[in-house]
């Protein structure tokens, strides 16, 4: 289960190109948690993308080992004319889950969730946090080596990031690996030990985590 970050990613525009993650070298192994911390724009949220293969990177070598599970937006694959129930059968199936493995996991994506009634109303009614729930608690359903999170002190509500920290937590207990990205170094210090900061696409900082962000103030752009 070791993951090596691309050396370069590219984000094209229209008549040039923007240059996001730049001369990345970076390893994790089994059972660590690692935070990316770093301004708005400075690389965290395209990194997690290409870790989980939304993007592809165009240069260099990235290597990803085992069943990836990812909470990168909390409207990715939701349909908002369907029901939570609905869009979790449907998301389990295209995670690789059989249509009767997907549906027994029902119960169990309902009640970690938290979402009690509103698990049969459609997405279109639900707050952001309660997409956040629904995405997280229907990925969690599979065996996941790789678990991405962005943005996690954003999305989740306070109630429902311990049951994320807890998750996670029993991930790297068996030898799986976390990478959450956010603003919220009490958030992140919960999932992660060590941090890597990213400035203008570039590694500035990589180590325990209390040492990479004592001193730098999140700052959003």
């Amino acid at each position: 289960q070791r993951v090596l970050t691309p050396a370069l990613a590219r984000l094209r525009r229209v008549g040039r190109s923007v240059w996001a993650l730049r001369g990345l070298d970076l390893a994790v192994e089994p059972g660590e948690g690692v935070a990316l911390v770093g301004p708005s724009g400075s690389g965290k949220t395209t990194l997690l993308r290409l870790l989980a293969g939304v993007l592809p990177a165009d240069a260099g070598v990235l290597e990803v080992s085992g069943r990836v599970g990812a909470l990168l937006a909390t409207d990715a694959g939701l349909i908002g004319v369907l029901t939570g129930r609905e869009n979790a059968e449907l998301l389990g199936v295209l995670a690789g889950l059989g249509v009767a493995e997907a549906r027994a996991a029902l119960g169990r994506v309902q009640e970690l969730s938290g979402l009690a009634d509103a698990f049969d109303l459609p997405v279109s009614s639900y707050s952001q946090g309660m997409r956040a729930r629904l995405g997280f608690a229907t990925a969690a359903q599979r065996d996941i080596d790789l678990l991405l999170l962005d943005e996690v002190d954003e999305a989740l509500d306070h109630e429902f990031r311990a049951v994320v920290a807890e998750r996670a937590e029993a991930i790297r207990a068996r030898g799986g690996i976390v990478v959450a990205a956010g603003h919220d170094h009490a958030t992140l210090a919960s999932l992660c030990e060590r941090a890597v900061r990213l400035a203008d696409g570039a590694v500035v900082a990589d180590g325990a985590f209390g040492d990479v962000v004592d001193g730098y103030a999140p700052r959003c752009v």
